[in-house]
């Protein structure tokens, strides 16, 4: 009977993995590599969904979801498009610096909407270039030409420009109002940026960067156990996606005996105590249906299951325990956590599929959804598209669940060691040690 459970639940798994799979092949402009940043149509590209794009192009190929010629010709023409894309400072260019617009038109690849020159949309997106570039490997003309490209693209891109005199990077830049006032100080998604930027072999910021980044980190204690808060999940999602924190530690975790893989399995553990407590008291909450992160959420209502009137807050970061909260829950959440309580993930991805059989979209996941909202089915609000960010985490961290296989490929990529090295982090498999097997894999 174990052995029946385990093969469906990999079943269950491997469904859900190449249906966010396939939201890069029917939502991506061939011609340019450009991927919408959701599902809804007229809807611009995010540069950041193309990062997660090629990453999970290279996952296809190892799952025999896409040949491995199919997967390098959307590649090159991805960083063709990259590489060749207008840079400059009128408003309507794709990038500046080096750098890209977090959105840019599906079909010229021209700055869309009022978009900022975003430093960590392009670190996500340089990261699926340089993903690329370490897996295809083979010496004929495509695969030459992507290691080319991703060279090219991540040496152009002026990280120390983006320090704006400052000591942290900051978050982007407008042509019509220069920098933003934000920075990326305190723990963030920002740590593949900071690596990407310290690593680089054209443009590279001081070590003494990363130590003004992490020098207001927040601590709290869950039980007994200090650790590294930030309220929405992502935060603790996204860096890990390419890099395998088991066992290695910057100056921060060094000096608690922790690390980064640590600190995200105890986040999900608060995540579902908070979900379990419920101090909100929305509908749907326990300890298997949870998820708070950055999503979409609904629009202003007074209609509200249980006679409750909450605001809410439309697209937020909401996070626990200290919020915000609106009853509104990332339902890719659970799975995305796959990697670091796989019962955690599989039970919270059963339930939520028990409780709510039709919240999938084209067999993935929405957005977000808000049961607390009254509608005439029991999700309540539900957005109506799925987004190419959450897809791509789903692709990644399902995989590295199941294979190790990005975090292997990434741990043998220079650019990640070496910016790694010079961030402080050392131990683990920077010291030719291999991650300890803390994952069962899952099929």
């Amino acid at each position: 009977m174990l052995q029946r459970i385990e093969d469906i639940d990999a079943a269950l798994v491997d469904r859900l993995q190449y249906s966010a799979f396939k939201y890069f092949l029917k939502y991506s402009n061939p011609k340019n590599g450009l991927v919408a940043d959701t599902s809804i149509g007229g809807v611009p590209a995010s540069i950041a969904a193309v990062g997660f794009a090629l990453s999970s192009y290279t996952v296809g190929v190892e799952r025999c979801w896409i040949t491995r010629k199919e997967a390098a010709e959307r590649t090159v023409n991805t960083l063709r498009f990259f590489a060749e894309a207008r840079q400059g400072e009128e408003r309507h260019a794709t990038g500046h610096r080096g750098f890209f617009y977090h959105f840019l038109h599906m079909d010229t690849g021209n700055r869309a909407w009022n978009s900022e020159l975003s430093t960590i949309d392009t670190a996500l997106l340089v990261a699926g270039i340089l993903t690329s570039a370490q897996y295809f490997d083979c010496q004929d003309e495509t695969e030459t030409e992507i290691r080319e490209l991703a060279t090219l693209i991540y040496q152009r891109v002026d990280w120390r420009w983006a320090l704006n005199k400052g000591d942290t990077i900051s978050m982007g830049w407008k042509p019509s109002s220069g920098f933003l006032r934000w920075r990326y100080h305190g723990f963030d998604e920002a740590i593949i940026l900071y690596a990407l930027a310290l690593a680089s072999p054209s443009h590279p910021i001081p070590q003494s960067c990363y130590d003004a980044f992490t020098s207001s980190y927040s601590w709290m204690i869950h039980g007994e156990q200090p650790y590294l808060y930030a309220g929405p999940l992502f935060i603790h999602l996204f860096s890990h996606a390419w890099i395998d924190f088991r066992g290695i530690q910057d100056k921060p975790m060094a000096e608690r005996n922790w690390d980064y893989f640590r600190n995200t399995q105890v986040v999900i553990n608060v995540q579902r105590d908070y979900a379990e407590r419920n101090p909100g008291q929305f509908v749907g909450y326990n300890r298997n249906i949870w998820g708070f992160s950055a999503c979409d959420g609904p629009p202003p209502t007074r209609r509200m299951r249980g006679g409750r009137q909450p605001k809410v807050l439309g697209y937020a970061a909401r996070g626990a325990p200290l919020g915000p909260d609106d009853g509104t829950i990332a339902p890719w959440a659970a799975l995305a956590c796959l990697p670091y309580d796989r019962q955690a993930a599989l039970d919270g991805t059963k339930a939520l599929l028990t409780s709510y059989p039709n919240l999938l979209l084209e067999g993935g996941f929405p957005g977000g959804f808000n049961p607390t909202v009254k509608t005439k089915r029991p999700e309540g609000w539900v957005d109506d598209r799925t987004v190419g960010i959450d897809q791509g985490l789903l692709v990644m961290t399902i995989e590295n669940a199941r294979s190790d296989f990005i975090w292997r490929l990434m741990r043998q990529s220079p650019t990640i060691r070496l910016g790694l090295e010079r961030a402080g982090f050392a131990g683990g498999w920077l010291e030719g040690i291999e991650p300890e097997e803390l994952v069962r894999k899952v099929g």
